[in-house]
């Protein structure tokens, strides 16, 4: 029997893309032949935090590989299958001597998933090699130097796709594995109102990004409608890894040399880093995929409202500018910054539930979904790190000052509008009459408020403004501003 080629192989995760990817930089530098691997894996397949839309997302992104590959006859052997199941089918093949990979901050499952693959690796002697991802340290204990160390990062230069001739398997080959693998299809619905994956068409929205839509960035930035062409959109692109951080930080830079509106490229900059604080944080404190990081609010009580919440989710709740995101979020998968925390604070303060119960259906409606931001953005919505300013978002003065026309509402809440905008923004305010006029009946066209939003917010600050004051929340306080905090100059990173 021949011996069985020497290979490595390079697993795909949340970085799909060839250009500025460490992982595959290195795995060709061993000038090695080399295997490009995604594994669609039964643990996120199934895990509650996912939903189609994300999948599609990954096979589209997959599919633009394919046609990057095409040119160097090769592809990317697409597998449904647990990790350590697609290796042992590959060694029946060849013999594996290297895995190159990302370093992924991701649920907890994955970091135990890691943590088995590893003795995987190191039972069948093979040596595996984690890269940084986008400036994200493992490891840290505090945030020593963080900030320079990361804009190093930033300003290295960007690893480029240069195989060398026949170094990637051929179609031929991959085809050969597929007939014992099984084989995700990639084929996705083509008319939907998601964004589509892939670093070719992520690159289209940075580009015109930086070429044009810039220019209102900043002015329109917390608007709902307005927001959704002036800012960048390429979230999404930044969050699978179509792009990398390092790629935009530098494009970014460049453009900024040039245009007339550095402001809002320095602002859209600044969120690069922003981004980067955040997965750095939950990198050092995965526990806040299920509790707060701050173990002073764990003592923090709600009653959890069956009815509340599927209001919440299905954009029912009576307060027009709740509804309008939350159906946007829900048929578009995006929605800008502000609107998102409005739905966080409206849901943990107003409905007063659990921040835990909110984190998988927004997770799922998320195009974007990144664990990194996802988990510490909504404790600090929720108002229970008690580092961050208490912020409480009145739906009504938020439509009233960002949505003043009522035109982001009108798209979302149809059946609103045909009132007078004063009405929309406020239909719970219309007397009897009024309705009659407008052939429109609360309760029944759309509903009526599901809470009494003045009382409810009286609760929530006063309850959550009491507890900054109690001896745990200040102790946990404290560790968290010693553990997290970059220096003086950047503090207003945590803020953002």
């Amino acid at each position: 029997m021949s011996e069985k080629e020497h290979i490595n192989v390079v697993w795909l995760k949340r970085d799909l893309r060839l250009q500025d990817n460490e992982a595959i930089s290195n795995a060709l530098k061993s000038k090695k032949r080399v295997l490009i691997l995604y594994v669609f894996e039964h643990l996120l397949l199934n895990d509650a935090h996912y939903s189609a839309r994300h999948f599609n997302f990954i096979k589209e992104s997959i599919r633009d590989l394919n046609e990057q590959l095409t040119e160097y006859n090769s592809k990317v052997l697409t597998a449904t299958s647990d990790i350590t199941s697609a290796f042992n089918q590959l060694q029946e093949f060849y013999k594996i001597d290297a895995v190159y990979s990302h370093v992924e901050t991701g649920l907890l499952i994955t970091y135990n998933r890691d943590k088995e693959f590893k003795r995987y690796c190191r039972n069948n002697f093979i040596d595996w090699e984690e890269s940084k991802n986008n400036g994200v340290e493992r490891g840290l204990v505090n945030r020593d130097n963080w900030f320079e160390n990361w804009e190093a990062y930033m300003y290295q230069e960007l690893e480029t796709f240069q195989p060398i001739e026949n170094q990637l398997l051929s179609t031929t080959e991959i085809q050969t594995l597929e007939k014992v693998f099984a084989v995700t299809n990639l084929d996705t619905e083509s008319k939907t109102k998601f964004q589509k994956g892939g670093s070719t068409i992520g690159w289209r929205y940075a580009n015109s990004f930086f070429e044009s839509r810039h220019e209102d960035y900043m002015f329109n930035i917390s608007k709902p409608e307005a927001s959704r062409s002036s800012c960048s959109r390429i979230s999404p692109y930044i969050a699978w890894g179509n792009l990398s951080i390092r790629q935009v930080f530098q494009k970014g830079k460049a453009v900024k040399i040039t245009t007339k509106d550095k402001r809002h490229i320095s602002a859209f900059i600044s969120r690069l880093r922003w981004q980067a604080h955040f997965i750095q944080k939950f990198e050092m404190e995965h526990t806040m995929e299920n509790a707060s990081v701050n173990k002073g609010y764990h003592k923090l009580k709600k009653s959890i409202s069956k009815d509340y919440q599927k209001a919440w989710k299905t954009g029912q709740t009576g307060f027009p500018l709740v509804d309008a995101s939350m159906r946007c979020l829900i048929e578009t998968g995006y929605v800008n910054f502000r609107m998102r925390a409005m739905l966080a604070s409206f849901f943990t303060h107003i409905l007063w539930q659990p921040w835990q119960s909110a984190t998988t259906h927004l997770s799922q409606q998320f195009l974007d979904f990144e664990p990194g931001i996802h988990f510490p953005q909504l404790q600090m919505q929720a108002g229970e790190t008690g580092i961050n300013n208490l912020r409480i978002y009145n739906p009504t003065t938020n439509s009233l000052k960002h949505d003043p026309d009522a035109v982001f509402i009108k798209k979302w809440v149809p059946e609103l509008a045909h009132l007078d905008t004063a009405f929309i923004h406020e239909p719970y305010l219309m007397t009897e009459m009024e309705q009659t006029f407008y052939n429109f009946k609360l309760g029944e066209n759309y509903p009526n408020p599901i809470v009494d939003i003045k009382k409810n917010r009286k609760r929530a600050s006063e309850i959550l403004w009491n507890m900054k004051d109690d001896p745990e929340v200040r102790r946990e306080s404290s560790r968290i501003l010693k553990r997290h905090t970059i220096s003086q100059r950047n503090r207003m990173l945590r803020d953002e």
